[in-house]
């Protein structure tokens, strides 16, 4: 038993990482999920802003010899993190009940006013035993809330974010609970603090969402004087070269040119220009709507994260306030500063965004688990029944989330994007920007899996960065060479845009479209080309693409096939199986959408050629796998036949 209760951050860890093994994704998931994953087993430049840290610890994880496929392998890194962070924030829970006075705020003016704290301050006496239970309680209902647990299911930053941040989070609380011995403190918590702070910076930025109540905890503690500013700029100056350090691998590792290049980050104006996500500015306080819509969502979201929990944390709220009322003003600080920043910004996936603000809530359910058992205890109820009870909530989480977050039978992404790319002839250019269902996950098949590498993808949206055609070149050597002329135009047009001078819009929206115009034309005779059906959908039909004259689109398979003929295009026969999850998402829906809609389009197009088998075969396949896809009145009838 002594060794459960030294251990017992460890153990939960350990129980917590089982759990999560049982939803861990197999392959690659929707989003940036084969992109990261690629990154970190090829030593690349993620999306901005980097994430260094992240992309060498895994890849450092990547080279164990383990009996895994590396999308697996690198899964696993994410619930090892998710899994220690749980373990973190349970011991930062044990850590804050037993120094629960030092966050007291007692005002005493009469001697009667301070019996009456003192009294107070007895009620919360626990003994070590308690404090564990109810800390491991509090911790599960954080680890099973949906979007912390989300982020253990597969590759993603905020795996390393969550276990950083609780580090973070631990060492600033334990350096305002030490003795104020400014000599003690800088050298130990305080620089342990300003330590992993840069690491967390080096990982994600919204790291800086801590500083608010970073900074009411340090001057409360070490107050505003000579002493607390010259020590404050000891640990600035940690934080400056740890963080120097580790982003130095951006310029090293781009100077290389790796296979993912994102920004080709090889020189200052490009370094600063990543790591602040110039790109991502514009969804960054756009508008009070969008503010607007994200608040709302976050607040309608909450019941779906913590469930019965909710009503144990606004309890939690009341109860910190009156009683804990300075770690109360940092949580909530803490709080607000994460909502008001992630509400500015308009994003659709932008859940991962509030996790900080869902440890804030973490830590206000502890304390209405601390209270409900004050409440439970004083009835006479023994106290196994009681914490029988107060399991009820984390439990419920379990049970309701379980089923959303799950993700180990997600292999969707991974048939769909093989399935496509075994669609196309060999030496095929695919246009497309299709991000979140099949780009990312390709990086990951061609160059970690090596499967069918020679395919050029290329994402329409990306050839509006100039470091694109860098990383292209690099991939597919000879892609752009009969139109140099237009890209040195084009990138020479974009340089006072990257540096927010005034540049030609209108100028630029030309050469860009002549780019993707000529990029057809001119790799017509070397590769078979092909067009993503989103970019049929949208920009072809507003205008804002065109093939060059003499050229047309035929439905193939999953894309349309450039070709310059009026005759009969063979195409695959739908021998695909794709494999949706029981429950989809939205992503799965717009996938199932628009393939079961280019199945369509092929059997209307076999139709035209009197192909009437090969029709019926593509429109069956739709009723089937596709059933949610309208199929015109005029093709209907051959399913019955």
């Amino acid at each position: 038993m002594t060794l459960v209760k030294k251990y017992f951050s460890f153990i939960l860890s350990i129980f917590v990482f089982i759990i999560y093994l049982f939803t861990l994704a197999p392959s690659v998931i929707q989003i940036d999920s084969g992109e990261l994953a690629a990154v970190q087993a090829t030593l690349g430049i993620a999306h901005p802003t980097g994430y260094p840290l992240f992309t060498i610890i895994g890849f450092l994880f990547s080279l164990l010899p383990l009996p895994f496929t590396k999308i697996y392998q690198l899964n696993l890194l994410a619930a090892i993190y998710c899994s220690v962070a749980a373990g973190v924030f349970s011991y930062t829970s044990k850590f804050l009940l037993d120094n629960l006075t030092v966050f007291q705020t007692i005002k005493s003016v009469k001697q009667k006013k301070k019996n009456k704290s003192k009294k107070e301050i007895l009620r919360f006496e626990l003994n070590e035993t308690q404090k564990i239970i109810l800390s491991v309680i509090a911790a599960s209902t954080l680890v099973f809330s949906k979007t912390f647990w989300f982020q253990s299911t597969s590759v993603e930053v905020y795996s390393l974010h969550l276990l950083l941040i609780s580090l973070i989070v631990l060492f600033l609380i334990k350096a305002f609970v030490q003795i104020s011995d400014l000599s003690i403190t800088i050298k130990n918590n305080w620089l342990l603090f300003a330590f992993f702070l840069a690491l967390g910076f080096s990982n994600h930025m919204t790291t800086l969402l801590i500083l608010p109540g970073t900074a009411y905890l340090y001057f409360l503690k070490e107050k505003f004087n000579k002493q607390s500013i010259k020590n404050l700029f000891r640990m600035i100056l940690l934080f400056l070269v740890v963080l120097f350090i580790i982003y130095s691998y951006l310029p090293i590792r781009a100077s290389q040119n790796p296979q993912l290049n994102w920004g080709n980050p090889v020189d200052l104006e490009r370094i600063l220009r990543h790591i602040s996500g110039f790109q991502y500015q514009v969804w960054l306080f756009s508008s009070t709507e969008a503010a607007k819509k994200q608040f709302e969502y976050f607040i309608s979201n909450l019941p779906s994260e913590y469930f019965l929990t909710l009503f144990v944390a606004a309890a939690g709220l009341l109860f910190s306030f009156f009683n804990a009322r300075k770690f109360f003003l940092f949580s909530l600080i803490t709080f607000l500063s994460t909502v008001f920043y992630s509400i500015n910004y308009d994003i659709s996936d932008i859940d991962s965004y509030f996790l900080l603000a869902y440890i804030s809530i973490g830590f206000f359910t502890l304390f209405g688990l601390l209270k409900t058992f004050q409440i439970l205890n004083e009835n006479k109820l023994n106290q196994s029944v009681v914490f029988l009870i107060l399991l009820v909530f984390p439990i419920s989480q379990f049970v309701k989330n379980f089923s959303e977050v799950d993700q180990s039978k997600t292999v969707v992404y991974e048939n769909y994007t093989k399935a496509l790319m075994n669609s196309v002839s060999d030496n095929a250019l695919v246009l497309s920007y299709q991000w979140d269902f099949f780009i990312s996950a390709s990086y990951y098949f061609q160059y970690v899996e090596k499967f069918r590498p020679e395919i050029a993808i290329v994402d329409k949206e990306l050839l509006r960065r100039p470091w694109y055609y860098n990383q292209l070149e690099r991939n597919y050597p000879g892609l752009f060479i009969d139109l140099q002329n237009d890209v040195n135009l084009f990138l020479d047009a974009l340089k006072p845009f990257e540096r927010k001078e005034n540049y030609n819009s209108a100028l630029l929206e030309n050469l860009y479209r002549r780019i993707m115009m000529t990029l057809v034309s001119t790799n017509f005779d070397k590769r078979d080309i092909y067009i993503a059906p989103e970019l049929f959908d949208n920009e072809m039909q507003r205008g804002e693409f065109s093939l060059p004259e003499g050229f047309k689109l035929v439905p193939h398979l999953f894309l349309f096939k450039v070709v310059k003929t009026d005759d009969y295009v063979e195409a695959p026969l739908p021998d695909f199986r794709l494999n949706f999850s029981e429950i989809k998402d939205k992503y799965q829906t717009s996938l199932s959408s628009f393939v079961g809609l280019m199945l369509v389009r092929r059997a209307y197009y076999e139709m035209q050629f009197n192909k009437i088998d090969r029709a019926k075969i593509y429109l069956k396949k739709v009723a089937v796998e596709f059933p949610e896809t309208e199929i015109p009145q005029q093709l209907r009838s051959l399913i019955l036949n």
